[in-house]
């Protein structure tokens, strides 16, 4: 009785589950899709990888369209440096409130327009096609409402416009906004209406402050579509800016869930700049600002050409995005082995032990919906759950991103492509850059993750954290993952369209050469084999400007929330992770600020404030270097929820990551570390295929002390033929005379 009790609490616990995920996971499918890819587009073409110098000595060409866009005209399709567009392209401008993009073809290509009634409504008549997802430049005005946070258009107001101050001079809080398309992404364009301005022509006069915020967005994209634009929300988060008259520029391009194509988000932002100047006049200097992948953008193009942005306000930063996947995809690989493989072991039921290999934070007894849909597919298969509760930000922050970057079967969008789309493409994060890192002959992107001599939790063993035995059978076991030609569907619910898959996956095993806990008795003598990263598509990456180096010459501000505790993405070891890179490459950070505080604390005005002070003294003393212009109180800082100041000054944040004792902020909001710092690699991160060395001469080295490791010499060149890695040279495939 006792066992059947149990049992129902288990089946109650884990329906709610589902019900849980599919509110989560599921949504009810669009009216339009993709039908067809362009008559002439192969997306099986074979692509060499990138060899060309660095973005940052290549002279961008000259404008070729002619600027304004104006209302009731269509921007540029084709980028101007970006390389051809890619298809298929998912067309959102209806589900931004733009309006169905404009038909293009009626060959079939694209998504389905349809016709619609006199008023407005959509009829199920198709009326076309369009692959390119144009749509007319439009200006109109929004107003924001009296005791009210947002916007609203100004037909509807009624009395009830706020007022706010203009330099001295009190106005109505209207916004002229404009929408369009630019290489077929939606574009905004906003500022306060001026006095004597129309929505033909703007004419802010000092309602404008002549500086330009451009809103960049995160996200984990992998291509193939257009990005959604929210106006009423991009209003309304920048309603404090509008107030100091700053005028602002988004495009779904410069929002990493569209794609993750450096070069085609600069060619995008440069030409929003260009529609700007020619209907409001040249900003004194632009300010970037944004999160996430929307941080990673900036700091690349602070790299690859800085006169886009003249300073940058990332927020939750990471260093760029191809440094995420080594570690990332080390996630489920690890989490399968303590959830399988090593199952037995009670270590790892303490979630926060997870930590001494994954390197990124855990915590025991938070609720695990993946834990809890894992319980009902035991249940289904007459099996004791035998899951227990935590979390690691593996699990919490990044589970589902593996597939999503790296299985080209994984359903994306499967309501929104036919199944002829869907078969055809590679939906990944290698294939949307396939023009950059290339492609093998039969037209699989080149994928660049490696973990060829990786030692996982190799410190762990070091500090005698984990013991020999729990080492070599990680490292004999863990694998890698399979060939792109190999991969499987996914056998998780609400990431395909079949309920209850009978092979129930959350790690994606199937994908993978891992070894489960019923092949333990030969892992020694026949190790899961590892994954050898495309050395050519990983060269490509350091040529082509996808990997941050540690070059900006522009005023940073590095802010975030503290968010480690709460397992999330964002961690902050990523700030120093730049830091470090900078240091290596300019031999200081000075020019990068790293500000920290928690939740609700925002203090975006104030770090405006600071890069508008910077950049006001570079416009005033031209003469004088970069740092020479940094304002005094331009220091790393720390702030608690309520926004007062803990700490501030140069050494701050000194921790683990520079060698030196935590300084009052790291004490107070610690880093943590990634499964390949565990490994050996340092903070920089950016080591995506390391140089080997024999295990013979990594124990000479000492590279295992205090852990005498002699007597597992055979067993570690059987787990490791090529040799382990040596973490101390640089990345294998980094080309040596690289310039930039």
């Amino acid at each position: 009785m006792k066992n059947r009790i149990i049992l129902s609490l288990f089946t109650v616990l884990a329906i709610s589950a589902i019900i849980f995920g599919y509110k989560q996971l599921t949504s009810p499918p669009p009216l339009s899709k993709v039908i067809a890819l362009p008559h002439d587009y192969n997306p099986l073409a074979v692509i060499r990888p990138y060899s060309g110098p660095h973005p940052s000595r290549i002279t961008r060409p000259a404008e070729t369209f002619i600027f304004p866009v104006k209302p009731g005209e269509t921007g540029p399709v084709k980028p101007l440096f970006a390389g051809p567009p890619e298809y298929p392209f998912l067309c959102r401008t209806a589900e931004s409130g733009l309006g169905q993009p404009l038909v293009d073809n009626q060959r079939g290509e694209g998504i389905e327009i349809f016709k619609l009634t006199s008023n407005g409504a959509i009829t199920s008549e198709v009326i076309g096609y369009s692959k390119d997802c144009s749509i007319p430049t439009r200006a109109f005005y929004m107003y924001a409402r009296q005791n009210d946070d947002f916007f609203y258009p100004l037909k509807e107001a009624s009395n009830d416009i706020e007022r706010i101050t203009v330099n001295g001079q009190l106005t109505d809080f209207i916004v002229r906004v404009e929408t369009g398309t630019i290489n077929r992404h939606p574009y905004i364009i906003y500022a306060l209406k001026g006095p004597n301005g129309t929505l033909d022509k703007p004419d802010p006069g000092n309602n404008w402050n002549k500086r330009l915020l451009y809103q960049f967005k995160g996200g984990v994209g992998i291509g193939k579509r257009q990005g959604k634009l929210n106006v009423k929300k991009l209003l309304t988060r920048r309603k404090q800016q509008l107030k100091e008259s700053y005028a602002i520029a988004h495009s779904t391009s410069n929002q990493t869930s569209s794609h993750y194509n450096i070069w085609l988000a600069e060619d995008t932002a440069l030409r929003v700049k260009q529609q700007f100047t020619a209907l409001y006049g040249k900003a004194d200097y632009t300010i970037g600002l944004g999160g996430s992948g929307g941080a990673i953008q900036q700091y690349l193009l602070a790299q690859n050409n800085p006169g886009i942005i003249d300073a940058a306000l990332t927020l939750y930063s990471f260093p760029d995005m191809i440094s995420q996947t080594t570690h990332v995809m080390d996630c489920e690989l690890l989490e399968y082995f303590f959830d399988v493989t090593d199952a037995s072991n009670e270590k790892w039921s303490n979630w926060e032990n997870r930590r001494i290999i994954e390197g990124m934070n855990a915590k025991n007894d938070l609720f695990n919906k993946y834990a809890l849909v894992n319980i009902f597919s035991d249940i289904l298969h007459f099996k004791m759950p035998g899951f227990s509760m935590g979390l690691t930000e593996c699990v919490n922050g990044w589970r589902g991103l593996t597939p999503l970057v790296l299985n080209p079967e994984f359903p994306v969008f499967p309501d929104r492509v036919s199944k002829e789309v869907q078969s055809a493409i590679q939906f990944t994060y290698w294939d949307n850059l396939k023009s950059f890192y290339g492609t093998d002959d039969r037209g699989y992107a080149r994928i660049t993750w490696d973990n060829i001599g990786v030692q996982y939790g190799l410190n762990a063993l070091k500090k005698n954290e984990i013991s020999i035995k729990t080492f070599l059978k990680l490292n004999a076991s863990i694998g890698g993952w399979k060939a792109t030609e190999d991969m499987q569907e996914e056998n998780f619910w609400f990431y395909t369209d079949h309920f209850l898959p009978v092979g129930f996956s959350i790690w994606s095993h199937q994908n993978t050469t891992s070894l489960s806990n019923t092949d333990q008795n030969s892992a020694m003598d026949n190790p899961a084999p590892r994954k050898q990263g495309d050395i050519e598509a990983i060269r490509a990456a350091w040529l082509s400007g996808q990997i941050f180096l540690g070059k900006a010459s522009i005023p940073v501000l590095d802010l975030r929330h503290y968010l480690d505790e709460q397992l999330n993405m964002h961690h902050s070891s990523a700030s120093f992770s730049t830091r470090s890179r900078m240091i290596r490459e300019q031999g200081h950070a000075d020019n990068q600020l790293i500000w920290m505080t928690q939740k609700p604390h925002t203090p975006v005005p104030e770090a405006l404030s600071i890069l508008d002070q910077w950049l006001g003294n570079i416009s005033r003393f031209p003469e004088k270097s970069l740092i020479e212009n940094k304002p005094a109180n331009a220091v790393d800082k720390c702030f608690n929820a309520n926004g007062s100041l803990i700490a501030e000054g140069s050494t701050v944040w000194n921790g683990e990551w520079n060698n030196k004792k935590p300084g009052e902020c790291m004490a107070l909001y610690p880093s943590y570390q990634t499964s390949r710092m565990v490994a050996g690699d340092s903070i920089a991160g950016d080591i995506f295929k390391c140089q080997l060395q024999p295990v013979q001469v990594a124990i000479n080295k000492g590279l295992y002390k205090p852990i005498d490791m002699s007597a597992q010499k055979s067993i570690l060149e059987r787990i490791f033929p090529e040799g382990v890695c040596d973490y101390s040279k640089p990345d294998y495939a980094k080309p040596h005379n690289l310039k930039y």
